[in-house]
């Protein structure tokens, strides 16, 4: 299936409880930016038909040999969308009743009643969505994975973008490296309060390459983010990540 990118990525990170919001991320392009490949996924709200059974914890799961198969799914259509990564299929035996409620709780609510990593799962993320790529809820269990991922991410939807519009009209092929995590670390404090890039909005010349943020505030409601962005982007933007072509170098330019 064709992957739709979209033009605009919405990110705010909690810090204190390392999960992070996001808009303009799909699935599929957060399972490709990871720096590890998945183990087993527990599927908490899902619509999928190829799994297989725990009968401990009464849920579906996806083991490592199905993972490939099942990020090529459209999960969108699922509408609810939650799961959780673990390293060993005997590990699901172990779990007690009180952190299966935890699990059902954490599908349920999106939100946690503990700090949602598992000593018995060893799990990295837990992924909770609605509507693919409209809301996500990340949890990842080190914020450096967070900032790996996210440049990933910015290089791979832009990549994206370039096979759909060679690079906005211009027809030479560029590749672009993954954004450095020291570079994004600079950005922590504008992602605490929420951000959004622009790609849409992406300036490019012969020397560089310039991708405008702007500072949008804290949304749980889409809908409202995507309204005040429209009104923000009117002014100048917060920021500008770099990509400068000669020396293949991403830098942070902030506004303010």
């Amino acid at each position: 299936m064709k992957h739709e990118i979209r033009e605009i990525l919405y990110m705010h990170v909690q810090a204190s409880e390392r999960f992070v919001i996001s808009n303009g991320m799909s699935f599929w392009e957060f399972v490709n930016s990871l720096e590890k490949p998945l183990q087993h996924l527990l599927l908490l709200k899902h619509d999928y038909s190829d799994t297989q059974f725990n009968l401990n914890v009464a849920l579906d799961y996806v083991p490592s040999e199905g993972v490939v198969k099942f990020i090529k799914q459209d999960v969108r259509a699922y509408g609810e969308f939650c799961w959780i990564d673990f390293q060993e299929e005997d590990s699901l035996d172990e779990l007690s009743g009180m952190e299966l409620a935890e699990l059902l709780y954490l599908g349920h609510m999106k939100h946690h009643l503990k700090q949602p990593f598992f000593s018995k799962l060893h799990n990295q993320f837990v992924y909770l969505s609605q509507d693919d790529g409209w809301f996500s809820k990340i949890y990842y269990r080190s914020l450096p994975m967070y900032y790996k991922m996210l440049g990933s991410l910015i290089s791979l939807k832009l990549e994206g973008l370039k096979t759909d519009r060679t690079w906005f009209g211009l027809r030479k092929k560029r590749d672009l490296p993954i954004i450095p995590v020291e570079v994004l670390e600079k950005l922590s404090a504008m992602l605490s309060e929420g951000v959004v890039f622009s790609l849409k909005h992406a300036i490019e010349t012969r020397v560089k390459m310039e991708i405008p943020i702007w500072v949008v505030g804290d949304f749980m409601n889409m809908d409202d983010m995507l309204d005040h962005y429209h009104e923000l982007q009117k002014q100048e933007p917060d920021a500008y990540i770099t990509f400068l072509w000669k020396t293949k170098e991403w830098s942070i330019v902030l506004n303010k």
